[in-house]
């Protein structure tokens, strides 16, 4: 329970199947691990990244969120802009607005420039939120957004929830 008396956990964890993980399986603190599986964003036709050199950072009940290296993203395409937050974990994250042509997306991607100590190897890695992109990929398989608006996380068939931001 929180200090408001609402439950932290949803009423019924969906049991992974073969080749699955569940969210509630994640840790707290959250995991930051390598991904060598391919990982793509795609917006207004132009593949704004592409890499096998991802990190992903695991958090209970979060779908994976996945950091890209700054070598293998458009930065060209990103327009750094004034907004910033700041994570328990991972410390002050800035943002990037996507533009490719005529069409922009505003604080559409994020970075960690200083991320503390745990999370040091995603210093300026960027993560996008799926919902504004045309697609995000991984392994050649559409990603589903995170619900809640907030939220990163990347949602494919090898991971279950339910997900924060759907209950």
């Amino acid at each position: 329970m929180d200090g408001y008396g609402h439950t932290l956990r949803p009423r019924a964890r969906v049991e992974p199947g073969p080749g699955q993980e569940s969210v509630w399986d994640y840790p707290r603190p959250p995991r930051l691990e390598a991904f060598d599986g391919e990982v793509q964003v795609v917006f207004d036709g132009a593949t704004i990244a592409q890499t096998r050199a991802a990190r992903r950072v695991l958090e209970t009940s979060h779908p994976p969120v996945y950091y890209i290296p700054p070598g293998d993203v458009r930065m060209d395409l990103l327009k750094p802009v004034a907004r910033s937050s700041w994570c328990e974990w991972k410390g002050r994250a800035v943002y990037f607005d996507v533009q490719v042509g005529e069409r922009e997306v505003p604080a559409a991607a994020w970075s960690y420039p200083e991320p503390m100590s745990a999370f040091e190897p995603i210093a300026d890695h960027i993560a996008f939120y799926a919902a504004p992109m045309d697609a995000c990929l991984v392994d050649g398989e559409t990603v589903r957004a995170q619900g809640g608006g907030f939220y990163g996380g990347w949602i494919t068939s090898s991971v279950v929830g339910p997900f924060k931001g759907e209950f």
